[in-house]
């Protein structure tokens, strides 16, 4: 970890430091031009909103249990906020469809409210400037059947392990339940299909109803996508299962179906190869994932690829990551192996990024831009902050996650540097 302090080990980080000598502020390459999409999007700069789950959707119905939710003037106003003119945010994941919905709160693509309250977003981004893609997420069995009303689906049967419990207890209870208790059921091939349909659905929607510039795929994190390519999910033993190779045909059916409905232009995929989040903890990590970029590449030039350092764990800490990396044999692993495949499609990493550690790392070229999600929560005026060497603000991490009574405390009330010099507030450094 070379020069990480006992204080940073003890956090979820990546490991990574800003070079001594890099340039800073203004004169960095975060504040060049990059483009995405094939040459169809120029982004003004390469600090790129990453996807963040915060529940604050608005319930459709007001009964208990509501199981949709859609995007209301609260979450456009987060957006608006985060907006610079040219640049790139990703929006929270959002499900395609009732079953891949993990969480309440969260607000989905597949009925009119929704549709609507995304278009709102989609526009107000644009007004500002802004480019926006909707990243598509299916929790797969990383949700409970009393949340969304029907059994939770995966690659294969395999419940959790280990007593884990659902973050939220069930509608109408008090006490949360264990996944365990619940195992999710084996898709079908020809429910494989649907899913996948879902998702093109839920995409053209997106592009030709909302607005969105493209979409982004969440195929890491240990969801639906993820679970058919873990090995200790993934037990099947038909064209979806039993090799590295075969764990990758329900990815590359989707990315498939996704280009022939938008157009690879419009087309960007998430992945965390080294990630164990939702207990994916398979095995063949090179082989597997390895396969699958290598099969991407070579049928379709995505947007942007974007991937999540192999040192960052949102439910462990540098430390305790560092471990298990060395004990499956990667103690020096980083993402060049897939910047190699991928070549010369643009290339985000995300997870641990912050003011400052994030000097001179693009110089290099192993990425082309940085995805930071909680402190661009925490500072909307980031970009401008960083460009002038001003400090960042303090995140809460208490108000992460909704549904909340007052569902704007830590979500839009964060303040810009101009505005809490006016009232004499204290900027907190992260």
């Amino acid at each position: 970890m070379g020069s990480i302090t006992p204080s940073e080990a003890a956090l979820p980080g990546n490991g990574q430091k800003s070079k001594p000598d890099a340039p800073r502020g203004e004169s960095s390459k975060l504040f060049t031009p990059l483009t995405i999409g094939n040459g169809t999007l120029t982004l003004s700069h390469r600090i790129i909103l990453a996807p963040l789950t915060r529940n604050r959707g608005v319930p459709l119905n007001n009964t208990t249990p509501n199981r949709v939710w859609y995007p209301g003037s609260l979450i456009t106003e987060h957006y608006i906020q985060r907006t610079t003119p040219g640049g790139l945010l990703i929006t929270e994941g959002i499900p395609p469809n009732l079953v891949g919905n993990g969480m309440p709160g969260v607000p989905g693509l597949f009925c009119e409210e929704q549709i609507k309250g995304w278009k709102e977003v989609v526009e107000a981004v644009h007004a500002k400037g802004g480019y926006i893609y909707a990243q598509l997420w299916n929790a797969g069995r990383a949700s409970i059947p009393q949340h969304t009303g029907m059994p939770t689906i995966s690659a294969s049967a395999t419940p959790y392990v280990d007593g884990e419990c659902y973050p939220y207890p069930p509608p109408g209870e008090s006490a949360q339940v264990k996944y365990e208790d619940f195992p999710p059921t084996e898709l079908s091939v020809e429910r494989i299909k649907e899913q996948i349909a879902d998702y093109v659905k839920a995409a053209k929607s997106a592009v030709e109803v909302c607005g969105f510039d493209g979409i982004e795929i969440h195929g890491g994190n240990g969801y639906l996508p993820e679970q058919f390519l873990s090995s200790n999910i993934n037990m099947r033993t038909d064209a979806y299962g039993s090799s590295p190779e075969k764990r990758c045909t329900f990815l590359l059916e989707l990315m498939s179906a996704l280009k022939e409905e938008i157009g690879e232009n419009k087309l960007a995929l998430r992945l965390s190869p080294f990630g164990m989040y939702n207990q994916a903890r398979g095995t063949q990590r090179l082989e597997t994932w390895g396969y699958l970029c290598r099969e991407l590449k070579k049928s379709m030039q995505l947007s942007y690829v974007h991937f999540i350092e192999p040192r960052y764990e949102q439910v462990y800490s540098l430390e305790e990551k560092e471990k298990y990396l060395e004990s499956w044999g990667f103690p020096d692993i980083d993402l060049k192996l897939f910047r190699d495949i991928f070549g010369d499609t643009p290339f985000v990493s995300a997870g641990g990024w912050n003011d400052k550690n994030c000097w001179g790392v693009l110089e290099v070229g192993t990425y082309d831009a940085f995805a930071i999600g909680r402190l661009f929560l925490s500072t909307p005026d980031m970009i401008e902050r960083l460009k002038k060497g001003l400090p960042l603000n303090q995140y809460d991490r208490s108000r992460f996650y909704g549904p909340f009574p007052e569902p704007e405390i830590g979500y839009t009330d964060y303040p810009t540097y101009e505005e809490a010099e006016k009232v004499g507030g204290k900027i907190l450094i992260k």
